[in-house]
Parts: structure tokens; C-alpha cells; sequence
């Protein structure tokens, strides 16, 4: 299982466990998972770092949005990196981007300075930077472990081809993992098609709320989605995800 791994995100120690249960490798930890994740609360990470013993990889954004940070925001990032690292975090996920679209390599390096022998992960703010492939090459220089992309595209289903191309392109100085859209299916395409071996998925399902009463006619949330509609980690699909990846694990070490 050395050639392929199988990270789930979670927002919920509900989902952390259940991630672990369906045979997750690593867990990527956030507050907000349903616009794209924030910096999780401590106490939040202190639950699921007692509950799970598999890595943890704790996601630091103060906000939603672009990519662009105040000189306030980063100092923000920084101190959240340190301070989830010394609690007991594997690694920090972030990322930053210049007003022109390219990498803000110095504040890269800053963190991973504040990183220490942790992993780096670059997370998706390479998915709306303007060159991948020079974004590539700068985040090999920052000292990043992986590059957490949907090959600037929606679903890296979509954004095979550039995928592709940074695998070979990274030729193992850096990680590329796949992420959005995630599922068995479209991991076996990634798979057979471009030679994908590192996937970010959430396994996510709706869970109905355990209300009762409901007042329907209020809503305090995002359009769309429902007072009452609870995103979980779902345990089937990561054991599926996890099924697949053995299996190819075999059929590569019998080749």
C-alpha cells in the first residue's frame, strides 16, 4: 500500500472517525467543510488527535475567499501552524497567492519554517494561480511535500490532463494529489489513465438533523442548503476507496 494513499477530510470527529474506520491513511482536518474548509477549532483537532492515531493534517485558513492575505491574516496563518504542530498536528495545509496570480513563494517558505520536520501541503490555491506549472517548480523550492489540485479545473476528473502532466512533471520531488469530486470511480480512471496514486476525498453524505421541532421559515445559512442537513463522512465509501486502492496495490506488485 506504499504506492498509493487515501487521505479523507474531515470537520467532525463523527467523520474522523468513521474516515479512520473505512480505512483511511491520513486525515485532513478543517472547520466548514461545505465552503471548502477554515482553521478548525483546538479543541476540535485535541478530540480527534486523541481519537484517531493515523496523521493528521490540519488545514489553516482564517477565512473564505481568495488566497490573497493581509499582513494581519498571515500572521494569523503562522501562529495557527505553530500552535497545531506543537499540539501534535503531522502537518500544516495552506497556500497564498500574489494579486498578479502567482505563488507568494517568500510566505511559503515562512511557513514552512514555522512547519519544522511537519509536512507542507500547498492546498488548492494552486488550483487559481497562473502558471501551474512555474507555481510546480516554486513550491518544489519552498520545501512543500505535496500539491493538493484538481488540475485547475472544477473535479480533477475534469482536470485530468493537467494532472497528468504534473505527475510526470514532479517526477517524485513532490506529491500531486487528486482532489474534488473523489469517489471510487473517478479515482480508478485517475488511476488507469494519468497514474495517480494520491487521492483527498471527503466520502461526504447528508445526515437529517436530530430536531424535532424546526422553524422552517428562518434560515441562518447558505442558500441552498439546509438548516438541518448535517454533511458526514460517510464509513462505506472510504472502505470502497480503500478496497480499490489494495487492489491495484496487488495487480502492480504482480506485474
Amino acid at each position: 500500500m506504499k504506492d498509493y494513499i487515501l487521505e479523507v477530510c474531515v470537520d467532525s470527529v463523527e467523520s474522523a472517525i468513521a474516515a479512520v474506520r473505512g480505512g483511511a491513511q491520513r486525515l485532513e482536518l478543517c472547520a466548514n467543510l461545505v465552503i471548502g474548509g477554515t482553521t478548525p477549532g483546538v479543541s476540535q483537532f485535541k478530540q480527534i488527535r486523541k481519537a484517531c492515531s493515523i496523521p493528521i493534517n490540519v488545514l489553516v485558513r482564517p477565512r473564505y475567499g481568495d488566497f490573497l492575505y493581509t499582513d494581519y491574516e498571515f500572521q494569523m496563518i503562522a501562529e495557527d501552524a505553530q500552535m497545531f504542530r506543537e499540539l501534535g498536528a503531522d502537518g500544516i495545509v495552506a497556500g497564498f497567492l500574489k494579486p498578479d496570480g502567482n505563488l507568494d513563494v517568500e510566505r511559503l517558505k515562512v511557513l514552512k519554517e514555522k512547519v519544522g520536520k511537519g509536512s507542507l501541503t500547498l492546498h488548492r490555491a494552486f488550483d487559481v494561480c497562473r502558471d501551474p506549472f512555474k507555481s510546480l517548480e516554486e513550491a518544489i523550492e519552498a520545501g512543500a511535500d505535496t500539491i493538493l489540485t484538481s488540475g485547475q479545473q472544477n473535479t480533477c476528473f475534469e482536470g485530468r490532463k493537467l494532472l497528468g502532466e504534473l505527475i510526470r512533471k514532479a517526477a517524485g520531488k513532490i506529491d500531486i494529489m487528486a482532489g474534488s469530486g473523489v469517489n471510487v470511480s473517478t479515482m480508478a480512471c485517475l488511476m488507469d489513465e494519468i497514474g495517480a496514486r494520491i487521492f483527498h476525498m471527503s466520502g461526504k453524505e447528508i445526515v437529517d438533523s436530530g430536531m424535532i421541532y424546526r422553524k422552517e421559515n428562518v434560515s441562518m445559512g447558505i442558500p441552498g442548503i439546509g438548516e438541518y442537513d448535517i454533511f458526514r463522512t460517510r464509513e462505506e465509501e472510504i472502505r470502497q476507496a480503500k478496497k480499490l486502492m489494495e487492489e491495484k496495490a496487488c495487480l502492480r506488485k504482480n506485474v
